[in-house]
Protein backbone atom coordinates (compact mmCIF):
# COMPACT_ATOMS: atom_id res chain seq x y z
CA UNK A 1 0.00 0.00 0.00
CA UNK A 2 2.74 2.41 0.55
CA UNK A 3 4.31 1.75 -2.64
CA UNK A 4 0.95 2.42 -3.75
CA UNK A 5 1.02 5.34 -2.65
CA UNK A 6 4.58 6.65 -3.64
CA UNK A 7 3.53 5.54 -7.39
CA UNK A 8 0.34 8.15 -7.03
CA UNK A 9 2.23 10.69 -5.53
CA UNK A 10 4.69 10.18 -8.88
CA UNK A 11 1.85 10.38 -11.15
CA UNK A 12 0.23 13.55 -9.68
CA UNK A 13 3.81 15.23 -9.47
CA UNK A 14 4.02 14.45 -13.23
CA UNK A 15 1.06 15.37 -14.43
CA UNK A 16 1.30 18.99 -11.92
CA UNK A 17 4.59 19.60 -14.90
CA UNK A 18 2.16 19.81 -17.47
CA UNK A 19 -0.69 21.66 -15.77
CA UNK A 20 -3.09 18.72 -14.89
CA UNK A 21 -3.43 18.77 -11.25
CA UNK A 22 -5.42 16.19 -9.75
CA UNK A 23 -6.04 13.74 -6.55
CA UNK A 24 -6.02 9.87 -6.52
CA UNK A 25 -9.79 9.85 -5.90
CA UNK A 26 -10.73 11.99 -9.09
CA UNK A 27 -11.94 10.45 -12.47
CA UNK A 28 -9.13 12.43 -14.26
CA UNK A 29 -6.44 10.44 -12.65
CA UNK A 30 -8.37 7.13 -13.11
CA UNK A 31 -8.73 8.22 -17.10
CA UNK A 32 -4.86 8.91 -16.96
CA UNK A 33 -4.07 5.71 -15.24
CA UNK A 34 -6.14 3.83 -17.65
CA UNK A 35 -4.67 5.21 -20.22
CA UNK A 36 -1.16 4.34 -18.69
CA UNK A 37 -1.89 1.22 -18.25
CA UNK A 38 -3.30 0.50 -21.92
CA UNK A 39 -0.12 2.06 -23.29
CA UNK A 40 2.27 -0.35 -21.29
CA UNK A 41 0.02 -3.80 -22.05
CA UNK A 42 0.09 -2.69 -25.64
CA UNK A 43 4.08 -2.01 -25.65
CA UNK A 44 4.33 -5.33 -24.24
CA UNK A 45 2.23 -6.61 -26.66
CA UNK A 46 4.51 -5.77 -29.16
CA UNK A 47 7.48 -6.43 -27.08
CA UNK A 48 6.49 -10.34 -27.24
CA UNK A 49 5.87 -10.26 -30.86
CA UNK A 50 9.13 -8.97 -31.34
CA UNK A 51 10.24 -11.89 -29.64
CA UNK A 52 8.35 -14.67 -30.56
CA UNK A 53 8.27 -13.99 -33.96
CA UNK A 54 11.67 -12.21 -34.09
CA UNK A 55 14.22 -14.39 -32.23
CA UNK A 56 11.70 -17.50 -31.56
CA UNK A 57 11.37 -17.81 -34.90
CA UNK A 58 15.02 -17.64 -36.07
CA UNK A 59 15.80 -20.26 -33.79
CA UNK A 60 12.73 -22.43 -34.92
CA UNK A 61 14.19 -22.36 -38.57
CA UNK A 62 17.71 -23.03 -37.24
CA UNK A 63 16.48 -26.19 -35.09
CA UNK A 64 16.32 -29.52 -36.49
CA UNK A 65 13.62 -30.92 -34.33
CA UNK A 66 10.40 -31.33 -35.85
CA UNK A 67 8.16 -30.45 -32.99
CA UNK A 68 9.08 -26.87 -32.48
CA UNK A 69 8.05 -26.25 -36.47
CA UNK A 70 5.05 -27.64 -35.49
CA UNK A 71 4.78 -25.46 -32.34
CA UNK A 72 5.50 -22.36 -34.86
CA UNK A 73 3.51 -23.42 -37.82
CA UNK A 74 0.17 -23.40 -35.38
CA UNK A 75 0.89 -20.42 -34.05
CA UNK A 76 1.69 -21.71 -30.12
CA UNK A 77 4.39 -19.13 -29.16
CA UNK A 78 2.33 -16.15 -31.40
CA UNK A 79 -0.18 -17.22 -29.26
CA UNK A 80 1.75 -16.98 -25.61
CA UNK A 81 2.54 -13.96 -26.57
CA UNK A 82 -0.71 -12.67 -25.24
CA UNK A 83 -0.15 -13.23 -22.02
CA UNK A 84 2.24 -10.57 -21.24
CA UNK A 85 -0.30 -7.70 -21.63
CA UNK A 86 -2.88 -9.21 -19.51
CA UNK A 87 -0.47 -9.20 -16.99
CA UNK A 88 0.80 -5.91 -17.18
CA UNK A 89 -3.34 -5.15 -16.78
CA UNK A 90 -3.89 -6.95 -13.64
CA UNK A 91 -0.93 -6.00 -11.88
CA UNK A 92 -0.71 -2.39 -13.00
CA UNK A 93 -4.61 -1.87 -12.44
CA UNK A 94 -3.59 -2.77 -8.88
CA UNK A 95 -1.60 0.03 -8.60
CA UNK A 96 -3.03 2.30 -9.88
CA UNK A 97 -6.51 2.10 -9.71
CA UNK A 98 -8.12 3.36 -6.31
CA UNK A 99 -11.87 2.52 -7.70
CA UNK A 100 -13.00 -0.79 -6.72
CA UNK A 101 -15.31 -1.67 -9.10
CA UNK A 102 -13.01 -0.43 -12.05
CA UNK A 103 -10.13 -2.29 -10.15
CA UNK A 104 -12.58 -5.51 -10.31
CA UNK A 105 -13.58 -4.91 -14.06
CA UNK A 106 -10.03 -5.25 -14.78
CA UNK A 107 -8.45 -7.93 -13.11
CA UNK A 108 -11.69 -10.26 -13.89
CA UNK A 109 -11.22 -9.18 -17.38
CA UNK A 110 -7.48 -9.80 -17.44
CA UNK A 111 -8.26 -13.22 -15.90
CA UNK A 112 -10.59 -13.82 -18.32
CA UNK A 113 -8.26 -13.39 -21.50
CA UNK A 114 -5.66 -15.26 -20.00
CA UNK A 115 -7.71 -18.28 -19.70
CA UNK A 116 -8.90 -17.58 -23.50
CA UNK A 117 -5.45 -17.30 -24.26
CA UNK A 118 -4.05 -20.48 -22.73
CA UNK A 119 -7.22 -22.28 -24.46
CA UNK A 120 -5.91 -20.83 -27.50
CA UNK A 121 -2.34 -22.11 -26.84
CA UNK A 122 -3.33 -25.53 -25.65
CA UNK A 123 -5.11 -26.10 -28.76
CA UNK A 124 -2.07 -25.11 -30.77
CA UNK A 125 0.35 -27.21 -28.65
CA UNK A 126 -2.49 -30.27 -29.35
CA UNK A 127 -2.67 -29.70 -32.98
CA UNK A 128 1.28 -29.96 -33.06
CA UNK A 129 1.45 -32.80 -31.41
CA UNK A 130 -1.15 -34.47 -33.44
CA UNK A 131 1.04 -33.13 -36.40
CA UNK A 132 4.17 -34.40 -35.12
CA UNK A 133 2.64 -37.96 -34.42
CA UNK A 134 0.66 -38.00 -38.08
CA UNK A 135 4.10 -37.38 -39.68
CA UNK A 136 5.03 -40.74 -37.14
CA UNK A 137 4.84 -44.31 -38.67
CA UNK A 138 2.75 -44.77 -35.19
CA UNK A 139 0.01 -42.89 -37.20
CA UNK A 140 -0.56 -45.50 -39.68
CA UNK A 141 -0.93 -48.28 -36.34
CA UNK A 142 -3.22 -45.72 -34.52
CA UNK A 143 -4.78 -42.12 -34.95
CA UNK A 144 -5.59 -39.97 -32.27
CA UNK A 145 -7.52 -37.24 -33.54
CA UNK A 146 -10.21 -38.34 -31.25
CA UNK A 147 -8.15 -38.17 -28.15
CA UNK A 148 -6.63 -34.98 -29.04
CA UNK A 149 -10.68 -33.54 -29.56
CA UNK A 150 -11.04 -35.12 -26.18
CA UNK A 151 -7.97 -33.07 -24.63
CA UNK A 152 -9.44 -30.06 -26.75
CA UNK A 153 -12.97 -30.57 -24.98
CA UNK A 154 -11.15 -31.02 -21.24
CA UNK A 155 -9.20 -27.72 -21.26
CA UNK A 156 -12.43 -25.65 -22.89
CA UNK A 157 -14.64 -26.63 -20.13
CA UNK A 158 -11.76 -26.43 -17.46
CA UNK A 159 -11.34 -22.91 -18.88
CA UNK A 160 -14.82 -22.35 -18.89
CA UNK A 161 -15.64 -23.37 -15.10
CA UNK A 162 -12.93 -21.09 -14.03
CA UNK A 163 -14.39 -18.01 -16.15
CA UNK A 164 -17.54 -18.62 -14.30
CA UNK A 165 -15.80 -18.95 -10.89
CA UNK A 166 -14.15 -15.78 -11.48
CA UNK A 167 -16.96 -13.43 -12.57
CA UNK A 168 -18.92 -14.94 -9.64
CA UNK A 169 -16.37 -14.85 -7.36
CA UNK A 170 -17.11 -19.07 -6.69
CA UNK A 171 -14.90 -21.93 -6.37
CA UNK A 172 -14.87 -23.71 -9.01
CA UNK A 173 -15.49 -26.77 -7.05
CA UNK A 174 -18.61 -25.42 -5.89
CA UNK A 175 -19.37 -25.03 -9.05
CA UNK A 176 -18.51 -28.89 -10.32
CA UNK A 177 -20.56 -29.73 -7.15
CA UNK A 178 -23.85 -28.41 -8.87
CA UNK A 179 -23.50 -30.02 -12.31
CA UNK A 180 -24.49 -33.12 -10.54
CA UNK A 181 -28.18 -31.70 -10.99
CA UNK A 182 -27.58 -31.44 -14.87
CA UNK A 183 -25.65 -34.65 -15.00
CA UNK A 184 -28.54 -36.28 -17.66
CA UNK A 185 -28.72 -32.96 -19.79
CA UNK A 186 -25.00 -33.03 -20.08
CA UNK A 187 -25.30 -36.57 -21.33
CA UNK A 188 -27.81 -35.89 -23.50
CA UNK A 189 -25.90 -33.09 -25.08
CA UNK A 190 -23.01 -35.17 -25.16
CA UNK A 191 -24.35 -37.78 -26.08
CA UNK A 192 -22.20 -38.52 -29.45
CA UNK A 193 -18.52 -36.90 -27.93
CA UNK A 194 -19.39 -39.34 -24.86
CA UNK A 195 -19.89 -42.60 -27.64
CA UNK A 196 -17.27 -41.66 -29.82
CA UNK A 197 -14.65 -41.22 -26.96
CA UNK A 198 -15.50 -44.98 -26.17
CA UNK A 199 -15.15 -46.11 -29.25
CA UNK A 200 -12.08 -44.23 -30.42
CA UNK A 201 -10.60 -46.00 -27.61
CA UNK A 202 -11.62 -49.44 -28.80
CA UNK A 203 -11.17 -48.89 -32.40
CA UNK A 204 -7.11 -47.57 -31.11
CA UNK A 205 -7.03 -50.38 -29.02
CA UNK A 206 -7.95 -52.93 -31.78
CA UNK A 207 -6.67 -51.27 -34.29
CA UNK A 208 -9.86 -51.14 -36.45
CA UNK A 209 -9.29 -48.65 -38.53
CA UNK A 210 -6.70 -46.04 -39.47
CA UNK A 211 -6.08 -43.17 -41.27
CA UNK A 212 -5.32 -44.23 -44.60
CA UNK A 213 -6.98 -47.73 -44.67
CA UNK A 214 -9.60 -48.26 -47.40
CA UNK A 215 -12.96 -48.78 -46.20
CA UNK A 216 -16.44 -49.99 -47.43
CA UNK A 217 -19.88 -49.16 -45.52
CA UNK A 218 -22.80 -49.36 -47.66
CA UNK A 219 -24.68 -48.47 -45.22
CA UNK A 220 -23.17 -45.06 -45.47
CA UNK A 221 -22.35 -44.96 -48.76
CA UNK A 222 -18.64 -44.81 -47.98
CA UNK A 223 -16.41 -47.05 -50.19
CA UNK A 224 -12.58 -45.08 -50.04
CA UNK A 225 -10.03 -44.02 -48.03
CA UNK A 226 -10.16 -42.78 -44.58
CA UNK A 227 -9.08 -39.14 -44.14
CA UNK A 228 -9.67 -38.68 -40.47
CA UNK A 229 -10.93 -40.72 -37.53
CA UNK A 230 -12.28 -38.09 -34.82
CA UNK A 231 -14.09 -37.88 -31.79
CA UNK A 232 -17.77 -37.87 -33.01
CA UNK A 233 -17.46 -38.42 -36.85
CA UNK A 234 -15.15 -40.16 -39.51
CA UNK A 235 -14.21 -38.18 -42.29
CA UNK A 236 -14.27 -41.06 -46.03
CA UNK A 237 -12.65 -39.74 -49.03
CA UNK A 238 -15.03 -41.99 -51.75
CA UNK A 239 -13.26 -43.05 -55.37
CA UNK A 240 -15.60 -40.54 -56.62
CA UNK A 241 -13.76 -37.81 -54.65
CA UNK A 242 -16.57 -37.48 -52.39
CA UNK A 243 -16.79 -37.26 -49.11
CA UNK A 244 -18.42 -39.62 -46.68
CA UNK A 245 -18.99 -38.64 -43.34
CA UNK A 246 -19.74 -41.54 -40.46
CA UNK A 247 -20.31 -41.66 -37.08
CA UNK A 248 -17.53 -42.83 -34.71
CA UNK A 249 -19.46 -45.16 -32.67
CA UNK A 250 -21.04 -46.56 -35.92
CA UNK A 251 -17.53 -48.28 -36.58
CA UNK A 252 -17.54 -50.47 -33.78
CA UNK A 253 -21.86 -50.95 -33.81
CA UNK A 254 -21.83 -51.60 -37.68
CA UNK A 255 -20.31 -54.02 -40.32
CA UNK A 256 -17.15 -52.36 -41.70
CA UNK A 257 -14.94 -54.12 -44.56
CA UNK A 258 -11.71 -52.95 -43.90
CA UNK A 259 -8.88 -53.67 -46.97
CA UNK A 260 -5.83 -53.01 -44.46
CA UNK A 261 -5.17 -56.88 -44.82
CA UNK A 262 -5.00 -56.41 -48.65
CA UNK A 263 -2.85 -53.89 -48.57
CA UNK A 264 -0.56 -55.47 -46.08
CA UNK A 265 -0.55 -58.55 -47.90
CA UNK A 266 1.66 -59.77 -50.86
CA UNK A 267 -1.32 -59.42 -53.73
CA UNK A 268 -4.86 -58.15 -54.38
CA UNK A 269 -7.39 -61.30 -54.36
CA UNK A 270 -9.13 -62.38 -58.53
CA UNK A 271 -12.02 -64.16 -57.76
CA UNK A 272 -14.10 -64.45 -61.14
CA UNK A 273 -15.85 -67.30 -62.83
CA UNK A 274 -16.49 -67.97 -66.46
CA UNK A 275 -19.64 -69.68 -67.03
CA UNK A 276 -19.29 -72.38 -69.88
CA UNK A 277 -22.13 -73.78 -72.37
CA UNK A 278 -23.20 -77.11 -70.39
CA UNK A 279 -23.78 -78.30 -73.92
CA UNK A 280 -20.66 -77.81 -75.14
CA UNK A 281 -18.94 -79.59 -72.74
CA UNK A 282 -17.38 -83.08 -74.49
CA UNK A 283 -14.40 -85.85 -74.22
CA UNK A 284 -11.76 -84.93 -76.27
CA UNK A 285 -10.96 -87.34 -78.93
CA UNK A 286 -7.69 -88.24 -80.60
CA UNK A 287 -7.38 -85.15 -83.02
CA UNK A 288 -7.77 -82.88 -80.13
CA UNK A 289 -5.80 -84.25 -77.95
CA UNK A 290 -2.70 -83.78 -80.50
CA UNK A 291 -4.02 -80.24 -80.90
CA UNK A 292 -4.08 -79.46 -77.46
CA UNK A 293 -0.22 -81.12 -77.09
CA UNK A 294 1.08 -78.60 -79.32
CA UNK A 295 0.04 -76.07 -76.45
CA UNK A 296 3.51 -75.07 -74.64
CA UNK A 297 1.27 -74.64 -71.48
CA UNK A 298 -0.36 -78.19 -71.16
CA UNK A 299 1.71 -80.07 -73.21
CA UNK A 300 3.50 -82.35 -70.47
CA UNK A 301 0.15 -82.24 -68.81
CA UNK A 302 -1.51 -84.11 -72.09
CA UNK A 303 1.62 -86.49 -72.30
CA UNK A 304 1.25 -87.55 -68.51
CA UNK A 305 -2.78 -87.98 -68.61
CA UNK A 306 -2.24 -89.93 -71.72
CA UNK A 307 -0.13 -92.03 -70.18
CA UNK A 308 -1.96 -92.40 -66.84
CA UNK A 309 -5.09 -93.49 -68.90
CA UNK A 310 -2.77 -95.79 -70.90
CA UNK A 311 -2.05 -98.01 -67.62
CA UNK A 312 -5.39 -97.80 -66.09
CA UNK A 313 -6.73 -99.12 -68.97
CA UNK A 314 -3.87 -102.00 -69.48
CA UNK A 315 -4.09 -102.78 -65.25
CA UNK A 316 -8.44 -102.97 -65.66
CA UNK A 317 -8.13 -104.54 -69.30
CA UNK A 318 -10.73 -102.40 -70.92
CA UNK A 319 -10.36 -101.47 -74.37
CA UNK A 320 -9.69 -97.95 -75.49
CA UNK A 321 -12.64 -98.38 -77.90
CA UNK A 322 -15.42 -99.00 -74.97
CA UNK A 323 -16.15 -95.58 -74.86
CA UNK A 324 -18.56 -96.53 -71.59
CA UNK A 325 -16.18 -97.99 -69.67
CA UNK A 326 -13.02 -96.58 -70.62
CA UNK A 327 -11.21 -93.04 -68.89
CA UNK A 328 -10.86 -90.01 -71.62
CA UNK A 329 -10.19 -86.52 -70.95
CA UNK A 330 -12.45 -83.70 -71.51
CA UNK A 331 -12.60 -80.22 -73.01
CA UNK A 332 -13.30 -78.66 -70.11
CA UNK A 333 -10.81 -79.95 -67.64
CA UNK A 334 -8.00 -79.58 -69.97
CA UNK A 335 -9.05 -76.12 -70.29
CA UNK A 336 -9.29 -76.14 -66.59
CA UNK A 337 -5.62 -77.76 -66.39
CA UNK A 338 -4.85 -75.07 -69.29
CA UNK A 339 -6.13 -71.91 -67.22
CA UNK A 340 -4.17 -73.54 -63.45
CA UNK A 341 -0.81 -73.60 -65.80
CA UNK A 342 -1.38 -70.44 -67.21
CA UNK A 343 -1.70 -68.54 -64.18
CA UNK A 344 1.36 -70.39 -62.22
CA UNK A 345 3.42 -69.24 -65.34
CA UNK A 346 1.91 -65.26 -65.41
CA UNK A 347 4.72 -62.91 -63.65
CA UNK A 348 2.16 -60.20 -62.27
CA UNK A 349 0.33 -63.29 -60.07
CA UNK A 350 1.80 -64.06 -56.48
CA UNK A 351 3.00 -67.64 -56.88
CA UNK A 352 3.14 -67.60 -52.79
CA UNK A 353 -0.38 -67.30 -51.96
CA UNK A 354 -3.42 -69.16 -53.14
CA UNK A 355 -3.65 -70.11 -56.80
CA UNK A 356 -6.08 -72.20 -58.55
CA UNK A 357 -8.79 -72.83 -61.21
CA UNK A 358 -12.23 -74.64 -59.74
CA UNK A 359 -15.33 -76.42 -60.94
CA UNK A 360 -18.19 -75.00 -59.41
CA UNK A 361 -21.82 -76.47 -58.96
CA UNK A 362 -23.73 -76.06 -62.37
CA UNK A 363 -26.35 -73.34 -62.47
CA UNK A 364 -28.85 -72.04 -65.21
CA UNK A 365 -26.21 -69.47 -66.06
CA UNK A 366 -24.35 -72.90 -67.19
CA UNK A 367 -21.17 -74.63 -65.34
CA UNK A 368 -19.02 -71.76 -63.97
CA UNK A 369 -14.86 -72.14 -64.03
CA UNK A 370 -14.05 -70.04 -60.59
CA UNK A 371 -10.08 -68.01 -60.94
CA UNK A 372 -8.98 -67.43 -57.59
CA UNK A 373 -5.72 -66.39 -57.38
CA UNK A 374 -3.53 -63.30 -56.21
CA UNK A 375 -2.45 -60.37 -58.48
CA UNK A 376 0.86 -59.00 -56.49
CA UNK A 377 0.28 -55.52 -58.18
CA UNK A 378 -2.56 -54.09 -55.68
CA UNK A 379 -2.72 -50.58 -57.76
CA UNK A 380 -6.34 -50.41 -58.46
CA UNK A 381 -5.90 -49.23 -62.55
CA UNK A 382 -2.85 -51.66 -62.61
CA UNK A 383 -4.86 -54.52 -60.77
CA UNK A 384 -7.89 -53.99 -62.89
CA UNK A 385 -5.74 -54.40 -66.63
CA UNK A 386 -3.93 -57.42 -65.34
CA UNK A 387 -7.02 -59.16 -64.41
CA UNK A 388 -9.07 -58.11 -67.58
CA UNK A 389 -6.25 -59.42 -69.38
CA UNK A 390 -5.73 -62.46 -68.16
CA UNK A 391 -9.60 -63.13 -69.05
CA UNK A 392 -9.64 -61.77 -72.33
CA UNK A 393 -7.00 -64.59 -72.65
CA UNK A 394 -9.29 -66.97 -71.34
CA UNK A 395 -12.14 -66.05 -73.51
CA UNK A 396 -10.34 -66.00 -76.68
CA UNK A 397 -9.15 -70.13 -75.79
CA UNK A 398 -12.51 -71.04 -75.26
CA UNK A 399 -12.87 -72.04 -79.06
CA UNK A 400 -9.30 -73.57 -79.15
CA UNK A 401 -10.84 -75.80 -76.73
CA UNK A 402 -14.13 -76.43 -78.28
CA UNK A 403 -15.72 -74.61 -75.58
CA UNK A 404 -18.78 -71.88 -75.58
CA UNK A 405 -19.15 -69.20 -72.72
CA UNK A 406 -23.14 -68.98 -71.91
CA UNK A 407 -24.94 -66.20 -72.66
CA UNK A 408 -28.48 -65.68 -72.01
CA UNK A 409 -29.08 -64.12 -75.60
CA UNK A 410 -26.84 -66.46 -77.91
CA UNK A 411 -26.45 -66.30 -81.86
CA UNK A 412 -25.86 -69.79 -81.63
CA UNK A 413 -28.08 -71.36 -84.11
CA UNK A 414 -30.74 -73.93 -82.92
Amino acid sequence: MLTNNVIHEQLISGLAVIGITTEPETLTFQLVSLVIIFILSWVSLKLSGLFFNGKMTSFVMKSKNVFDDELHQHGFFKRCGHIFPALVIYLLSDVLINNEALLGFLQKSAVVYVLIVAVTACSALLNAIEGTYNASNLAKKAPITGFIQVGKLFVVIVAGLLVISNLLDKSPLLLLSGLGAVTAILLLLFRDTILGFVAGIQIAANRMVNTGDWIEMPKYGADGDVLAVGLTTVKVQNWDKTISTIPTYALITESVKNWRGMSESGGRRIKRAIYLDIQSIKFCDQDMLNEFSSIRYIKSYIESKKQELQDFHQQQKIDTQDLVNSRRLTNIGTLRAYMQAYLKAHTKINQEMTLMVRQLPATELGVPLEVYCFCSDKVWTNYEAIQGDIFDHFLAMLPIFKLRAYQRISDRPQ
